[in-house]
């Protein structure tokens, strides 16, 4: 059973260096910048030209790595993550960088996304009789990696990234390279930047920055980079699609407001949200506030395309962590009653719009309108920067399915009902797509059920996970 949330999660961060001083310290500072996408596990694996070491656990980056641990992984080179898990996930072997040892030495990779035909090629390598170690769909590219159809061709990486359909951003390493590929489809951002003569790739510019990096260019859709001792090199793996499917979804929520990704920053397209919000669905109110914090760019340009002053509505309690990481119910009914504290002598006796950056299955929402009313807010009007969210994502998007989704079964009439809101509107398609010149490159499936790739027979990341884990319960 999945955890309760109205927050959407993302599958993970990656970084990746290469020809830097100290390169799991500088992976550390990279993963810690992009914790927000993932805060279940982390690993980092660095390599010197002839051995490699790794590190990872389940935890906060802080958390699983020790100044001793990162002082013990020497090289000059590495790459790192940090992932959520979906149903019958959590298990130290699915931690990643995965590490594999084949005929022509160690490989190591991380992953961002959702390989859609993984599946498939999982079990064409077990019908062959190839074991995994993990239920991850990452782990069938090293398959594809070891098998000898590609292991004994030139272009042995460029092909087996060709075989992988889906969304995905890797950073992949041997004992001396470091590779970065992107998707031809575009789905997952991935940013190249450099350090003096070093390298470096992150799945947003906030972590270039965090790791001191100056931003170079995003890596191109269907792109493969390939760093080493003779310098970096280009080639393309896979023509770029003809339109692209970039993941709107980053704008919404994912991506850190400093970030830019997909040529635009994140908090100015944010706060366009905002004022396209505020012009498709005035209300008369007192105040806008916003559900921090991926909230607050939207509900500041709410404020400032109506007119209505923002304030301070609700306090978050940064030290309380996300509330799906709880296990239990209980405990994840005590997390959301801590995280978010009302300010009831901002919002008494006022009418409140309250802005969020999306409605998953619309409980927490609705704990949040009780609230603001039971602290004398004489009116809740709910307004959220996306479309209502009514179909599972496929790739690398933590949604449930449609029937556990609110929009997935009820009107948006029927969801104002069930939050208890005085009104209730949502951001429309054309208003979500607006801020961009090229509209038409981005995958809004989540809200549109338009999937950009035959999805099927597709029962996506949770599903194969489940299946393994099913499997142990049957053992």
């Amino acid at each position: 059973m999945m955890p309760e949330s109205d927050s959407p999660r993302e599958e993970c961060g990656i970084v990746g260096v290469y020809g830097v001083d100290a390169p799991s310290h500088l992976i550390y500072q990279g993963l810690f910048s992009l914790q927000h996408r993932g805060q279940e596990a982390a690993g980092i694996v660095v390599a010197d030209g002839t051995n490699v070491s790794s590190s990872k656990g389940q935890g906060l980056v802080n958390e699983v790595f020790s100044q001793k641990s990162l002082c013990n992984l020497n090289g000059h080179f590495g790459i790192g993550h940090v992932r959520y898990s979906t149903t019958g996930s959590k298990r130290i072997q699915n931690v990643q960088p995965l590490v594999v040892e084949c005929v022509d030495g160690i490989w190591a990779l991380a992953h961002n996304g959702n390989l859609v035909n993984a599946a498939e090629i999982r079990s064409m390598y077990q019908e062959a009789g190839a074991i995994f170690q993990t239920s991850t769909d990452s782990e069938v590219l090293m398959h594809l990696l070891a098998d000898p159809m590609f292991r004994s061709r030139p272009g042995r990486v460029a092909r087996a990234l060709a075989e992988l359909d889906g969304a995905f951003a890797f950073v992949i390493m041997t004992k001396n390279c470091l590779i970065a590929a992107r998707d031809r489809r575009g789905f997952k951002p991935l940013v190249m930047g450099k350090i003096g003569a070093g390298y470096v790739f992150a799945s947003e510019t906030c972590g270039l920055v965090q790791m001191g990096a100056e931003y170079v260019r995003d890596v191109e859709p269907g792109e493969m980079i390939t760093v080493d001792e003779t310098g970096m090199r280009s080639t393309t793996f896979a023509e770029p699609a003809e339109t692209l499917a970039q993941c709107v979804f980053e704008m919404v929520y994912f991506a850190r407001p400093d970030s830019r990704i997909f040529g635009k920053n994140v908090h100015e397209v944010r706060l366009e949200y905002g004022k396209l919000l505020s012009q498709e669905h005035p209300v008369e109110a007192d105040i806008v506030v916003a559900v921090p914090d991926s909230g607050n760019s939207a509900a500041l340009g709410y404020a400032h395309g109506s007119g209505i002053p923002f304030d301070f509505g609700f306090i978050r309690n940064h030290y309380v962590g996300r509330t799906f990481i709880m296990p239990e119910m209980s405990d994840r009914q005590k997390g959301v009653d801590m995280k978010l504290a009302v300010l009831p002598e901002v919002v008494k006796g006022k009418r409140v719009v309250m802005v969020d950056d999306s409605i998953v299955r619309g409980t927490t929402s609705a704990k949040r309108v009780m609230r603001l009313k039971e602290a004398g807010a004489t009116e809740v009007h709910v307004r959220i920067s996306c479309p209502p969210t009514a179909h599972a994502c496929f790739y690398g998007i933590d949604f449930p399915t449609r029937e556990e989704l609110i929009a997935g079964t009820k009107t948006v009439e029927e969801i104002r009902e069930f939050l208890g809101a005085d009104t209730l509107g949502y951001l429309s398609v054309k208003g979500l797509l607006s801020p961009f010149g090229n509209p038409d490159d981005f995958c809004t499936a989540c809200f549109t059920g338009e999937y950009p790739t035959d999805v099927s027979s597709m029962k996506g990341k949770k599903a194969l996970e489940s299946g393994v884990h099913e499997l142990e319960l049957d053992v």
